[in-house]
């Protein structure tokens, strides 16, 4: 079976390398172009470009799809099949009728629920206890596709969703290959979605790191652990901006209004949330600073109840 990959950050290196493992023939591999990247700006590859240089694949990064550049390379590339994870672009109709056995998708939820570009992160900050990993074929639709198999996998209360991303990546590696075999010896399902049933899951922008006080602990805490790596819970806590790393419930309430430190000490900074129930923030760092636990913090910068 001839593959075409098309991906492009470390959830879908993650598949590619586990293509190249299991010894597929990969004749090509897609990702964006080079960005700059940190403080130098300098173009840096992504994982995808990364991976498959490493493997002595063939990169091409199109600038567009919809002007049949692509479209004539994929052709002459031949694929029986398309392989899609997190490439970051919509496929235009002519590359997904293309290939013998159509293009299929690893996508970081169970569908319907959370199509869009940032599932994992959504699954998090929505305080769900369970998500898991799709793979489908592509349709027009933005992850509408007939879904083929799934996976799913309980989300850690305290789980972080940079560390929901390092586990569901190689289920998802997992889920393909086994997508693939169905494919290729005729097995393989097709179950249309219910769209009714279907929720949707937008990048996260700087605009949501605010905490909201008012809302009950345990969301509170899954903001702060959803919006990690980036681009990170924030607070103002006895008036200095903090990103907030992490935290953890007292089981202490307070009569005080919301967003109101009720203490500060080695422990940490406990703050009043929706109901009075309080949580303690035990990691963070002030702007310019670094990230430090709490009460290493308040060594150097009491603050004041």
């Amino acid at each position: 079976m001839n593959i075409v990959f098309m991906g492009t950050p470390d959830f879908a290196a993650c598949s590619l390398q586990r293509l190249i493992d299991e010894r597929y023939s990969v004749s090509g591999v897609f990702c964006q172009p080079d960005k700059p990247k940190n403080r130098g700006h300098k173009l840096a590859a992504c994982a995808v470009k990364e991976t498959a240089l490493a493997a002595g694949l063939t990169v091409y990064q199109p600038e567009k799809l919809k002007d049949g550049t692509a479209f004539e390379t994929l052709k002459q590339l031949a694929p029986d099949i398309v392989v899609v994870v997190a490439y970051g672009r919509i496929l235009p109709e002519n590359m997904l009728s293309l290939p013998k056995y159509g293009c299929v998708n690893v996508h970081g939820s169970l569908l319907p629920t959370y199509r869009g570009s940032a599932p994992i992160q959504r699954a998090v900050l929505s305080g769900d206890k369970i998500t898991g990993v799709s793979t489908m074929y592509l349709s027009a639709g933005m992850d509408e596709g007939d879904i083929i198999l799934t996976s799913e996998t309980e989300i850690g209360e305290t789980e972080t969703s940079g560390q929901l991303f390092e586990r569901l990546a190689p289920m998802g590696a997992e889920l393909l290959i086994k997508t693939l075999r169905a494919i290729e010896d005729g097995t393989a399902p097709r179950i249309p979605q219910d769209g009714s049933c279907a929720t949707y899951a937008p990048p996260l922008s700087k605009e949501e790191s605010p905490i909201d006080w008012s809302r009950e602990p345990r969301m509170v805490l899954k903001h702060i652990f959803g919006m990690q790596p980036w681009p990170c819970a924030t607070a103002e806590l006895g008036g200095t901006a903090f990103k907030i790393f992490s935290g953890e419930r007292t089981g202490r309430t307070s009569a005080r209004a919301p967003g109101t430190v009720v203490a500060a000490g080695k422990k940490g900074i406990e703050v009043v949330c929706g109901g009075g129930e309080t949580i303690l923030v035990t990691e963070l760092q002030a702007a310019g600073g670094k990230r430090m636990t709490a009460g290493a913090y308040l060594l150097g910068h009491p603050m004041e109840v």
